[in-house]
Parts: C-alpha cells; sequence; structure tokens
C-alpha cells in the first residue's frame, strides 16, 4: 500500500530531476560561434521567463499563462538536446519536441498533464496573445544574449542580431529591442562599479 502511495511522488520527482538536466544542456547555436562555456538551456528559459513576465504586464495579459509557457517551453530539450538551426534541417523539430514533451509529461497527474499539454498546444499554434509574447519574450532573450556575446568580443554574433527582430510581434519587445540594439548591455554595472569618493 505504502508503495502505491508513493509512486505519483517518484514521478513527480523524476520529471523535477529531469528538468534539472536542462542545467547541462548547452544551448547549441553559440557553440556553432565557437563560444566555449555558452548559456545552458534553464539558463535561457529562465531569463526568457523574466523577459515574458514583464512583457505580459506591458502587454496587459495573463502573466502566469506567460510565465508557465516560457518557464516549460525548451523542456523537451532535456531529452533530444538544443538543436541548432543546421541541425533542424535534417529532422522533423517539431514532431520530435512535440513527442518528447508528450512522454515527459505523460506520468504527472492528469490535472497538471492536461494543463502542460494544452498550454504547449496553445503555444505552438500561437492562438493566444500570452502564446505571441511568450515566443517573444524567447526570441528577445536570443536577441539579448547575442548582443551581450557581440559586446564581449563575438563578432559573429551579430549574424543572431539580423533576421530575427522581424519575428517579433508585440509593440513591447519591439521598442526593448531597439533600445537593446542601441545601447550597451552592460553599461548598468559599469556605473554600480564606479568608485565614489
Amino acid at each position: 500500500m505504502k508503495n502505491k502511495a508513493a509512486q505519483p511522488g517518484k514521478k513527480i520527482l523524476n520529471f523535477i530531476s529531469e528538468a534539472g538536466m536542462l542545467k547541462r544542456v548547452a544551448r547549441s547555436g553559440w557553440a556553432v560561434l565557437g563560444i566555449k562555456n555558452a548559456e545552458s538551456v534553464a539558463e535561457h528559459s529562465y531569463r526568457c521567463a523574466v523577459i515574458g513576465y514583464i512583457l505580459a504586464e506591458m502587454e496587459s495579459a495573463d502573466t502566469y499563462k506567460v510565465l508557465l509557457m516560457a518557464l516549460f517551453g525548451d523542456l523537451h530539450e532535456a531529452r533530444i538536446s538544443d538543436l541548432h538551426k543546421m541541425a533542424q534541417r535534417y529532422i522533423e523539430a517539431a514532431q520530435a519536441e512535440d513527442k518528447s514533451f508528450s512522454e515527459q509529461i505523460s506520468l504527472l497527474p492528469e490535472k497538471l498533464r492536461h494543463k502542460l499539454a494544452a498550454l504547449r498546444r496553445d503555444y505552438r499554434k500561437q492562438a493566444s496573445f500570452e502564446s505571441i509574447i511568450a515566443r517573444d519574450a524567447d526570441i528577445l532573450e536570443c536577441l539579448v544574449q547575442a548582443k551581450e556575446y557581440f559586446e564581449q568580443g563575438f563578432l559573429q554574433a551579430k549574424h543572431f542580431m539580423k533576421k530575427a527582430p522581424g519575428y517579433l510581434r508585440t509593440k513591447s519587445a519591439k521598442a526593448l529591442w531597439r533600445q537593446a540594439k542601441n545601447t550597451s548591455l552592460s553599461s548598468w554595472w559599469f556605473k554600480l562599479g564606479e568608485f565614489k569618493r
């Protein structure tokens, strides 16, 4: 009897452990540029969620829904890794991502499983304003990261900043990118580090 009661908890712990794998999965696009110790998928997802929350507030949308989409958007990469654009030319990436995600959530309690599956479908179809914001958060995070790498001397990162802005759809994301593109993203911490007499 005890064993049966422990099973749902164990399945949830397995899911949590698998989500932790994202801390060890590197974002492959940056590796193609030769960036050593590039950000992990978990690092990307964290800032994506932060940006998603901010964009949702700016656009007066459902912040909780956007946050969930941003947090779980790349969970499938714990199983199939992060596939850069060259790799995606040779496989059906969307199908592999959806299959992986479906298997990942299959052992979760029914209510949680259905909620995550519905969020995934919404995001995939870009069916709601929140899904559009979550996608913008993902794109904007990549753009900001590319700009940071560019400022650190990885000049090839500028290629990531050419086409991606055209995919931004919300007014807020477009405005933030215009600002980011035309400013130093490290200036805030230089100012904090200035010596005061």
